[in-house]
């Protein structure tokens, strides 16, 4: 039966939306001669110009339609009766939405009658109405479920208030043989990989079947095309719930959807009130050509004719943000340690064992038939972790420095919720600097308001005035700035021989201030010990007394070295200006740092600058136990001045100091306890995308 219904019938939240916002309307065409067949979309509203479908001589018109059809005229005509023709305009215009989905086709109708000067009909045009409804909906809140058409599912903003869909690279492996990541497989290997992927979903409601002609299609660009894969389940498909439990433990039965080589494909529309699940899997992450943002579409397509193209009436989008890649400090809890054991450094395995063994966290020990000699643990490999609503795994980043532990991390660390990443340079590019020891994070800072949650990563470059200097290669440094939540801050240290930043710097937690300390090697620190112990009467003590094949030297003979005394000149004045970026871009005052006395020596090849003795700073963290290099310094009273040193120092923090032997295997090889060792810690509990950015 049809009704002539007033504007203020309409539900006022349609004609808000389709008034304000011309993205939800779309033109369709009256035809007084001919009765048309639309289909029509929940939430969108279509407009019909009155003037341009009515015969010549029309005057006035009148609007009839179906329970299920609301209407709107712009503009409004003056109030009359329900019952009047109203006056038609140049410019009038019919806005037509309907409230709820159809049950059948053509179910609902509506029709717009011409009239002349005299009230004389002189046509009608006629809608044969069948609404859908049809969401591609994502986890737009970010809190794990997949919400009914979330209003800010299209776009993405950072905050605790903010919004957007979070995808994982989904970098692990599912498969303990025959090792390959799971983003260069376009296949679901296993249902078990299906949770490193974000759930979309496509809700639909109406009609048994679609309008013949009319299809859903999902797509996406080609620019995105590189950095997502999409994949759907068939189990929507089937009602028995037993089928469903059955298919849903068959890979076969994730059928992919869109990839590089597809980037547009048709999705089965199921009927009734029903929903398929998608799942979205990242590529790769945000690197200086892609900015993390990735768009999906699903597309209405209507028939025109046999052998013309479909056109499309509605688009539904859903924007994903592939999280970003994130490093861990040393104020994080300790979860497991990696070293390597070599046919030399009997004495660092043992004191590390029992260090970890005292931090309660576990060891990993890389035998020599896997590390092939190569010692250097912390230079291959960092690791991170990724994170999102739904799933949260670590992610080792392995180095371009392409040592012999270079097998290490894809063979022996890549499996189920484990990923992997490098990023490779050309050899040409590579230097020492490339090496994992010249990148660290700070823990959580604030600097000029600015909050740092995440801390920020420090990386260790050539003196701005140099014309020859080394610098972590290009490759690497993009990738690092590209994950947006840590923001590197370039340090100095290519004065160093070996050129890395853990030479000079560390953190360690405190119960204090901003929770931790920043602790730096200071010649100046140095001196000031061994010019103490010199005026107490302690020159003639000796360093080095107890090391094999190294030839002691004594406190005065150390502070009668002018040459010496340069060299460590120049290097503190390389610290101090590393001191100078670190205060201001970690926002630390002077209170915030401990400087700890370490000496160096430059080599003469190339006037860069080396630990004279085991480099106190270059330790392990392990929550309030810390591994340090054992200097062998000058006895007094029995006890190492300098280890004496370093208790005071770090004991008042409620740190405990344990010295390890790493004299003959690492110090003499030019690195210490930090250089040999790693550590994966828990991740943060602050969420990267509450970041105000």
């Amino acid at each position: 039966m049809f009704q002539q219904v007033s504007q203020t019938n309409i539900p006022a939240v349609l004609l808000k939306r389709a008034r304000e916002s011309s993205e939800y309307r779309r033109t369709c065409r009256l035809d007084p001669e001919k009765a048309h067949s639309i289909l029509h979309v929940l939430g969108t509203s279509l407009e019909a110009n009155l003037n341009r479908s009515a015969p010549p001589s029309t005057r006035f018109f009148s609007v009839k339609c179906t329970a299920s059809v609301q209407y709107s005229i712009s503009p409004a005509p003056k109030e009359t009766s329900h019952l009047s023709p109203i006056p038609l305009k140049g410019n009038s215009v019919l806005l037509i939405n309907m409230s709820h989905a159809s049950q059948f086709e053509n179910d609902s109708k509506l029709s717009v009658w011409y009239y002349g000067e005299n009230n004389d009909l002189l046509g009608k045009a006629r809608l044969y109405l069948t609404a859908v409804e049809i969401s591609l909906d994502v986890d737009a809140d970010r809190d794990g479920v997949v919400e009914r058409n979330n209003p800010n599912k299209a776009s993405w903003k950072w905050s605790p208030n903010g919004h957007g869909a979070i995808l994982l690279v989904n970098c692990d492996c599912e498969r303990t043989y025959r090792k390959k990541p799971d983003n260069e497989q376009d296949y679901v290997s296993k249902v078990s990989d299906l949770k490193d992927m974000s759930v979309m979903v496509l809700r639909t409601r109406g009609p048994a079947k679609l309008p013949k002609g009319y299809k859903l299609t999902m797509h996406i660009s080609q620019g995105d095309a590189e950095s997502v894969r999409v994949f759907r389940t068939r189990s929507s498909e089937v009602n028995n719930s037993l089928q469903k439990l059955f298919y849903h433990y068959f890979v076969k039965n994730y059928p992919l959807v869109l990839s590089n080589e597809v980037l547009s494909q048709e999705v089965p529309y199921l009927g009734g009130v029903a929903e398929m699940n998608f799942y979205v899997e990242g590529l790769r992450f945000p690197d200086k050509d892609f900015n993390g943002l990735i768009s999906i579409n699903l597309s209405l397509l209507e028939p025109i004719s046999a052998g013309i193209p479909e056109t499309p009436i509605f688009t539904d989008k859903v924007v994903f943000r592939v999280a970003p890649w994130i490093m861990t400090p040393n104020t994080l809890k300790p979860v497991e340690v990696f070293v390597c054991s070599t046919s030399d450094n009997y004495q660092f395995l043992k004191g590390m064992k029992n260090l970890v063994s005292k931090s309660g966290c576990k060891l990993k020990i890389c035998h020599e038939y896997l590390n092939r000699g190569d010692r250097w643990m912390q230079d291959e490999l960092e690791f991170g972790y990724i994170d999102s609503p739904h799933h949260q795994f670590p992610v080792v980043l392995d180095s371009p420095r392409d040592g012999k532990l270079d097998d290490f991390p894809y063979s022996e660390l890549l499996g189920p919720d484990f990923g992997y990443v490098t990023r490779v340079a050309q050899r040409k590019d590579v230097s020492s600097l490339d090496s994992f020891g010249n990148l660290e994070v700070s823990p959580p800072v604030t600097v000029n308001g600015r909050n740092y949650p995440l801390g920020r990563i420090l990386i260790g470059v050539a003196f701005p005035t140099a014309t020859k200097g080394r610098n972590m290669t290009k490759v690497v440094q993009d990738f690092l700035w590209a994950q947006k939540v840590q923001e590197p801050v370039a340090l100095f240290s290519d004065w160093l021989y070996v050129g890395h930043i853990d030479e000079f710097m560390t953190f360690v937690p405190a119960p204090d201030r901003k929770g931790f300390r920043l602790l730096l090697a200071s010649p100046d620190a140095g001196y000031k010990l061994f010019r103490g112990l010199q005026s107490s009467g302690h020159g003639q003590a000796k360093l080095f007394e107890d090391v094999r094949d190294e030839e002691p030297i004594t406190v005065d003979e150390i502070l009668n070295d002018d040459g010496l005394r340069d060299e460590n000149s120049y290097v503190q004045s390389c610290i101090d200006w590393n001191r100078d970026v670190l205060k201001r871009e970690l926002g630390l005052d002077d209170e915030d740092i401990i400087d700890l006395p370490i000496l160096f020596k430059l080599e003469e090849e190339d006037n860069r600058a080396v630990a004279y003795y085991p480099d106190m700073v270059n330790m392990i963290v392990l929550g309030n136990n810390l591994g340090i290099p054992k200097p062998f310094g000058p006895r007094v009273n029995g006890r190492c001045a300098l280890e004496a040193e370093m208790c005071s120092l770090m004991e008042g923090l409620g740190l405990s100091c344990t010295f390890i032997d790493d004299f003959a295997s690492y110090h003499k090889l030019l690195g210490e306890v930090h250089c040999g060792s790693n550590v994966r810690r828990e991740p943060f509990a602050f969420k990267w995308w509450n970041l105000e950015m």
